[in-house]
């Protein structure tokens, strides 16, 4: 079983990947800025950590066998994982990714499209700006996992359909993943290293 680093750990998506992490027998370090309100559980170690701290973060990323990232791309830049991880030597990186950058039609994102919300514009951009930094690493054994469009609580199926840069959608039209189903995929991904230096996407 693996030692993972989950930054991020308190978030929808990273307490889902917690959760799955320690049903499948691995540990896990939390981080987040404040883990530490986190339940006390066996198996876990919950640190405070700002993300943007670069010597706080390498330090409580020494001694991983993998970072997975679940982080506002608005605020988090991929330099401020990687280097952390750089300085002290682990190379597995899976990312949660978002849809924006996925491919709705040939040579057109989802971020592109008419009537995509305004809301949600800065952190779709600055998601494919993170993909494609990751795209020029050469010292990261990444893998960024895009959600569908619609990414929500909903069932633990155990279910779902793996693509690379189209956007996913359902026989009803509709392009969707639950938290849990996509944690599944997630860890499908980490232990089998299938898609090393890709992003994939998971949907219905």
């Amino acid at each position: 079983m693996s030692k993972i680093a989950i930054i991020g750990a308190t978030g929808n998506v990273g307490s889902r990947l917690l959760e799955e992490a320690l049903r499948r027998g691995h540990t896990v370090t939390a981080i987040a800025r404040h883990a530490s309100a986190l339940e006390k559980r066996e198996g876990v170690r919950a640190e405070d950590v700002d993300v943007l701290d670069a010597d706080a973060l390498a330090s409580s990323l020494a001694g991983h066998d993998a970072v997975f990232s679940a982080t506002r791309f608005a605020t988090v830049p991929e330099s401020a994982i990687v280097e952390p991880m750089r300085r002290v030597g682990v190379r597995r990186l899976l990312v949660v990714g978002g849809a924006g950058s996925l491919y709705a039609a040939p040579g057109q994102r989802v971020l592109d499209l008419p009537g995509f919300p305004d809301a949600y514009k800065p952190e779709a951009t600055a998601g494919a700006a993170f993909l494609d930094a990751l795209r020029r690493e050469r010292d990261v054994d990444w893998t960024f996992v895009s959600p569908s469009a619609e990414f929500v609580p909903g069932p633990r199926t155990q279910k779902f359909r793996l693509g690379v840069d189209e956007l996913l959608v359902d026989s009803t039209g509709r392009s969707w993943i639950s938290f849990d189903d996509y944690a599944i995929a997630f860890f499908d991904e980490f232990e089998r290293g299938a898609h090393i230096r890709q992003r994939i996407t998971v949907g219905y």
